[in-house]
């Protein structure tokens, strides 16, 4: 096969590995009932008077599965802590107890797995979205080439098998999501 070919299969590739990898982290920030300290990879503190994310200043842990604990390196900022969790919109409600911040993960009603469950469908489309954006850039740098209408075809194949196949691993990691959020 070409040169030029090779390369913009690769590239193509690696486009829709960054698709995939932009799904992974969206997901992880959907929360499945189950406590997890990335739930709080967004959360900001006012530290030394810059923003700074929340991981950089403590230590999040999951003791178990309905409970994230926050220990900060410094007990000067637990109060400034609480109120940038509290601030973050997240809708957790963290119990400062001196030394750490506790948070207590509710349980997900049902209204609000429905809810997790759409916005996961919604990144898996946004994902499928890029997927296709990737087919279609590769798809415009072939005709570019000068090259036989064979080796044209048997290229746009290619791309076509290797975007059908990142969009059943997007509907793969979608149905195991789905079920973990609708998992009681």
């Amino acid at each position: 096969m070409n040169e030029e070919i090779s390369f913009i299969l690769e590239a193509s590739k690696e486009s829709m590995d960054g698709a995939m990898s932009h799904l992974e982290k969206a997901f992880v920030k959907i929360r499945a009932g189950k406590a997890s300290p990335a739930m709080l990879s967004s959360v900001m503190v006012e530290y030394y008077g810059s923003q700074t994310p929340l991981s950089q200043v403590s230590n999040i842990n999951t003791p178990d599965a309905r409970t994230i604990s926050v220990q900060p390196w410094e007990k000067t900022i637990l109060s400034d802590i609480e109120t940038a969790i509290i601030n973050s919109n997240l809708g957790f409600n963290p119990m400062n107890n001196g030394e750490m911040i506790i948070i207590n993960v509710p349980p997900l009603t049902e209204e609000r797995r429905i809810q997790l469950v759409k916005q996961a469908k919604s990144e898996a489309e946004d994902a499928k979205v890029s997927i296709r954006n990737a087919r279609q850039d590769a798809n415009k740098e072939l005709k570019r080439l000068d090259i036989s209408e064979d080796l044209l075809s048997n290229a746009e194949i290619d791309v076509q098998e290797l975007t059908d196949s990142y969009i059943k691993k997007v509907d793969a990691t979608l149905e195991v999501k789905e079920a973990e959020i609708m998992k009681v």
